[in-house]
């Protein structure tokens, strides 16, 4: 069984929705399964600390969660055109990782969302594959021949998912969004079962 690990952090719950559209993409290719995961938020109080176990919501990631995945996708809202500190420092953490190859050769994709169209989703993405091709990982988008991808009006990158949240964070995800999610999540398992197989 191949696992892919779907790595997020959402605020207003967008990016969790996404997540959880990538991981059903996932689970409809034989033989593989997701793993979702998220991050806890980053405090400005040194003296904040947070429970082990989310109160709702998927698992914290462990550095074993890296170790032991076949795949990654990571998600994040945008925050200036760049990933969200929560994951960026969890990232940081993965040194040991990075030295030992853990990541390296596995495929790995990204996605985003972002309350206006042209707030940075496009740089958001790209930021976010400066680390996982740091780590040796092999970098997947989504290819036009997904007809979602010419078609939306909303959300949806050749560099990964995005959603169009809006202003107050409350858009629904659009079809076209949902299609993209779903078909990113089938394309890094169906790369993750071939690159297995070399």
């Amino acid at each position: 069984m191949n696992t892919i690990l779907v790595l997020y952090y959402s605020r207003s719950g967008n990016t969790r929705a996404m997540a959880r559209l990538i991981a059903r993409g996932i689970d409809q290719i034989d033989d593989c399964e997701a793993m979702l995961r998220t991050v806890p938020p980053v405090s400005a109080d040194h003296e904040s600390t947070a429970e082990a176990i989310p109160s709702d919501g998927e698992p914290y990631v462990t550095l074993d969660d890296l170790e032991r995945c076949d795949g990654l996708v990571l998600g994040s809202p945008t925050r200036f055109g760049n990933m969200a500190a929560p994951l960026k420092y969890f990232l940081e953490t993965t040194s040991s990782q990075w030295l030992s190859g853990t990541l390296s050769g596995k495929p790995a994709s990204v996605f985003t969302s972002t309350s206006s169209l042209h707030g940075g989703q496009e740089s958001t993405l790209l930021t976010m594959m400066v680390p996982l091709l740091h780590h040796g990982m092999i970098i997947s988008g989504i290819p036009y021949s997904e007809t979602d991808l010419v078609k939306t009006t909303t959300g949806g990158t050749p560099y990964g998912a995005s959603h169009l949240a809006g202003p107050d964070s409350n858009n629904d995800i659009s079809a076209s969004e949902k299609a993209l999610c779903i078909a990113q999540g089938k394309r890094i398992a169906e790369l993750s079962k071939k690159l297995k197989s070399f």
